[in-house]
């Protein structure tokens, strides 16, 4: 049974600045979604500002697991209704906390404990399935919904979000020892450690990294036109989402980059066609 806790009606300055920064894509996705989501969306996003900064090669593995571990215990302390951390209050007070699934977000905490760790995926068969627990199962958390075509979104894009920062990241990553490829396709591809870490990638990996930025665009395409009707409306940060990490990909940037005037432009015109059902 739920406990009251102490109230924060409002999320701190600083975790909503981490979560939904000026200018960013998730700050975009936020402004245009549905206003009814808009209270769980910023805490879902500044839960996973704060576990992403976890999975930052910069930051040292043991301080990350033991962060971690917290997190853990916070999570299954939000779902009692006896949240400790700021984040946490916040969600936890919200109008539509008892609808809102938190334990679902347990995956997404094992699966950033994966990345911490270096876990390697060994099939490219099992990426999706790794994607999708990281980045899209939290945006079903906030959304409070289990239609089927908002799945299908959410996986998609979480797919697409996932190369996407796995192709700007990779050399980083491979500094600390975490190879975010699938092992598989590295194998049959002939990339070994070293090509990962080189300063000048050699031509082979160019070629799996231009393979890639291909799948991470049909993956942003198919979260653009996967929701039909009303729920083009209710997941429409979403597609805000797709929208801009297609058209970045697309220009050879990376997730990290702020979107620029057109690319925000465009979705702002998915989400204003999205919100009547288009």
């Amino acid at each position: 049974m739920r406990r009251t806790t102490v109230s924060q009606k409002s999320l701190d300055d600083t975790y909503r600045r981490r979560a939904i920064a000026p200018g960013t894509a998730r700050f975009w996705a936020w402004v245009f979604a549905p206003p009814q989501i808009r209270p769980a969306l910023l805490g879902i996003f500044a839960l996973l500002a704060e576990w992403q900064a976890l999975m930052d090669p910069a930051t040292e593995a043991g301080v990350a697991r033991i962060k971690l571990a917290w997190w853990q215990e916070e999570m299954d302390r939000l779902a009692a209704g006896a949240p400790l951390h700021p984040i946490g209050r916040y969600l936890g007070q919200l109008s539509a906390a008892r609808d809102i699934d938190f334990a679902a977000l347990n995956g997404t905490l094992a699966a950033v404990a994966e990345q911490v760790a270096g876990v390697p995926i060994e099939r490219g068969v099992d990426l999706a399935t790794h994607a999708n627990f990281l980045w899209g199962k939290p945006h079903l958390v906030a959304l409070r919904s289990g239609d089927a075509s908002l799945v299908e979104c959410a996986a998609a894009l979480a797919a697409g979000d996932y190369l996407a920062r796995a192709i700007e990241g990779y050399r980083r990553d491979a500094g600390v020892g975490r190879v975010p490829f699938a092992v598989d396709e590295l194998q049959s591809a002939g990339i070994e450690s070293a090509d990962l870490a080189a300063l000048e990638p050699p031509q082979r990996l160019r070629d799996y990294l231009s393979r890639l930025r291909a799948k991470a665009a049909a993956h942003y395409e198919r979260a653009l036109q996967t929701p039909q009707g009303r729920q083009r409306a209710i997941g429409r940060h979403m597609l805000v989402l797709a929208a801009i990490g297609l058209r970045q990909i697309s220009a050879g940037r990376g997730p990290s980059a702020e979107p620029r005037l057109r690319e925000t432009f465009a979705a702002w015109r998915i989400a204003r066609r999205a919100a009547a059902g288009k």
